[in-house]
């Protein structure tokens, strides 16, 4: 079962993005505000589930960049302030419990679980970590063949062992263009003295990073 979380302020423009959920196979499960939440691998099996997953995280992100391109150079009602939007996506994998949910009263086909919860956790670790997705390392080791790039060690709201956490880059091809080996690489060489407290090491590498 796959789950996510997005938030997607698109207060000008009208962004389909329950479409890119639906194409690659995912159930919209509920709409909260200006978040969508969705599921894979239900109601009917889905053995690409997580790579599925993986993948409306990559359309939508591409999807973004067309939007953003289609606005530049527009500015927020009555400001000079550059109208561009932003999303944030927590993905996760795991069991949980799907089928109808609620009372006699009332009730909706929904998913619950601690996967569904640690999802929502990711996404709010969005803007902390200044990326568009933050995805579980179960999903990770589920979907193998896109890039990935580590982002952190860290134990979210309501859980006491800590988890690794990543950002998905691209497809498996992504690596293969000039220079990201090295910087990926570099990136984990950077993980590794951070992790050790090693913070001269840790800056050293820093402005090679900011150079992709």
């Amino acid at each position: 079962m796959q789950t996510m979380a997005s938030i997607a302020p698109l207060a000008a423009r009208v962004w389909p993005k329950n479409l890119f959920v639906l194409e690659n196979g995912g159930t919209i499960d509920k709409y909260i505000g200006d978040a969508l939440m969705a599921f894979w691998n239900a109601p009917l099996d889905d053995p690409d589930h997580a790579r599925n997953a993986v993948r409306a995280v990559l359309a939508m992100r591409q999807a973004l960049v067309d939007l953003n391109a289609s606005v530049a150079g527009e500015r927020l009602p009555g400001t000079q302030t550059p109208l561009r939007f932003a999303f944030g996506i927590g993905l996760n994998t795991g069991s949980g419990l799907v089928g109808n949910v609620g009372s006699d009263q009332r009730f909706n086909y929904s998913v619950m679980g601690d996967p569904v919860n640690l999802a929502a956790r990711l996404e709010g670790q969005c803007k902390t970590y200044g990326v568009d997705a933050v995805l579980g390392e179960t999903t990770v080791c589920a979907a193998t063949d896109f890039t990935y790039l580590e982002l952190d060690l860290i134990a979210v709201q309501g859980k006491a062992v800590p988890s690794h956490i990543y950002t998905v880059l691209g497809d498996a091809t992504w690596a293969a263009a000039p220079g990201r080996s090295d910087w990926l690489a570099a990136h984990t060489r950077m993980l590794t003295a951070y992790r050790a407290g090693d913070w001269t090491a840790a800056a050293a590498l820093l402005p090679d990073l900011q150079k992709i």
